[in-house]
């Protein structure tokens, strides 16, 4: 309990109230609550039956995955427990990695699909497939880099970073008709989303293991090797590092002020999407930025962050804002 004289000192002095947990120093109970898995996803199930099948194992109510996966695809696949599906939205924000198999149709030559390859890194316009989750309309979308590794007959080994929401199936159908020879997706591997790489991945049963050593035995090692802190949802996104006395208001929607600004790390733009943490490095929220990071850190007043998804539950850390009074 904290003393009547230790929350007046808080008050007057605006020192760090005694609340929050670094996310390392969160109990297993906590981390299934605020938890991310990086998952190996493996051929067959959809990417939603990957996720109902988390949630059985750890018994939980939500499990969300970020960035679906064709049943026969294979790879990274982020699964996030709990509270912590609200900070899947910043995954959107973060570019991925493939590697795959296209299949063309006829012979051609390896100079061909090269010089095809080069003509779609850049910015291209995609009609999602007639089985996705979104509309079918015409999307623009960016290749930041498409690589023919090796060439056997008429299939190539490929790999591609593109921004999220790329079909790849797509992609590969239309080089097929760009080389006016037809091709389709043999066969795909994602090896990165965001922050999440292959080698960072773990397997279903890897997950089932590690949660039967902590019911068993009690042994915590292997279940935080394979659930880590929501926060690295977040890893990839520039992060404004907000002072304790803003935390609630955040927590409340609020939008956040220049001058609940500890420190920003990274460098970001007007409009763009940022992580806010708490001095003990947990996500408080997700927002855009309404100026660049060299405005908002010369500036003395205003708003800095349009809040647009809060993470962390009112009440982590202590109110230190005024409810306007409404006039009668």
């Amino acid at each position: 309990m904290i003393s009547f004289l230790t929350k007046w000192k808080i008050w007057v002095t605006g020192e760090c109230w005694i609340m929050g947990k670094r996310p390392e120093d969160r109990t297993v109970e906590e981390l299934v609550r605020l938890g991310v898995i990086n998952l190996d996803k493996p051929s067959g199930p959809t990417s939603h039956q990957v996720s109902a099948w988390v949630k059985k194992i750890l018994n939980v109510d939500r499990a969300g995955h970020g960035g679906t996966l064709d049943p026969r695809v294979t790879g990274v696949l982020p699964v996030a427990l709990m509270d912590s599906t609200r900070a899947l939205h910043a995954l959107l924000a973060g570019d991925k990695e493939y590697v795959g198999v296209l299949r063309l149709h006829q012979d051609v030559d390896r100079k061909r699909v090269e010089e095809v390859f080069s003509d779609f890194q850049g910015e291209i316009f995609q009609m999602p497939p007639v089985r996705s989750a979104v509309k079918r309309e015409l999307r623009k979308r960016t290749i930041y880099e498409l690589d023919l590794m090796e060439m056997d007959g008429r299939d190539g080994l490929f790999s591609v970073r593109c921004e999220s929401g790329t079909y790849i199936r797509t992609l590969c159908n239309d080089v097929g008709e760009a080389l006016g020879i037809g091709g389709h997706m043999k066969d795909l591997r994602r090896t990165r989303t965001a922050s999440f790489t292959e080698k960072g991945s773990r397997t279903l049963q890897d997950l089932k293991d590690a949660w039967i050593a902590w019911e068993s035995e009690g042994d915590d090692g292997p279940i935080r090797e394979v659930i880590q802190p929501m926060e690295r949802l977040l890893d990839h996104l520039p992060k404004v590092l907000i002072k304790d006395t803003a935390v609630d208001a955040i927590c409340h929607g609020a939008d956040l002020a220049v001058t609940g600004i500890s420190s920003i790390e990274g460098s970001y733009e007007k409009g763009q999407l940022v992580a806010v943490f708490s001095g003990k490095g947990e996500g408080v929220a997700i927002g855009k930025t309404l100026s660049s990071s060299k405005e908002a850190v010369s500036k003395e007043g205003g708003l800095a962050v349009d809040t647009k998804r809060v993470l962390m539950e009112p009440g982590t850390y202590p109110k230190h804002w005024k409810t306007s009074k409404k006039s009668d």
